[in-house]
């Protein structure tokens, strides 16, 4: 059984604001299956000059806060770019990829979808790497 990727319209390259893209950043991970226990935050980290293309940068930071431990022992980062092409027409969509901390995989919104394991992963690793310390 194949399951249905998720994905979200993105904004076109003539109507992207930063913020637009951190919105739909937020509009996109809402459409990911992770448990409600999970919280994030998104930031804009910087824009890059590329001779083709624009690329904005993100980071979500994801965590499990609870009751007994409401500032979590490890989080896990997800960066996101948006590209704007100085090539193609500005009436396209941006193009957007993300990788997960730690990882050098490139993942594209309309052909992935994402794994909350993937975040767990993360988290259990940093806490055992600390633990080793």
């Amino acid at each position: 059984s194949k399951s249905v990727i998720k994905n979200i319209q993105w904004v076109t390259g003539n109507n992207f604001t930063v913020e637009r893209g951190q919105q739909q950043i937020e509009e996109h991970i809402s459409t990911w299956d992770v448990h409600r226990s999970w919280l994030h935050w998104s930031e804009f980290l910087r824009e890059e000059e590329l001779k083709y293309s624009k690329r904005y940068h993100y980071r979500v930071c994801w965590s499990i806060p609870t009751r007994r431990k409401p500032i979590p022992r490890a989080t896990a980062s997800v960066y996101f770019v948006i590209e704007i092409s100085k090539i193609k027409p500005a009436t396209f969509p941006v193009e957007v990829f993300f990788t997960l901390e730690s990882s050098r995989l490139i993942h594209r919104p309309e052909q992935c979808q994402f794994r909350e394991k993937w975040l767990k992963d993360i988290i259990e690793n940093k806490i055992t790497l600390m633990e080793r310390l």
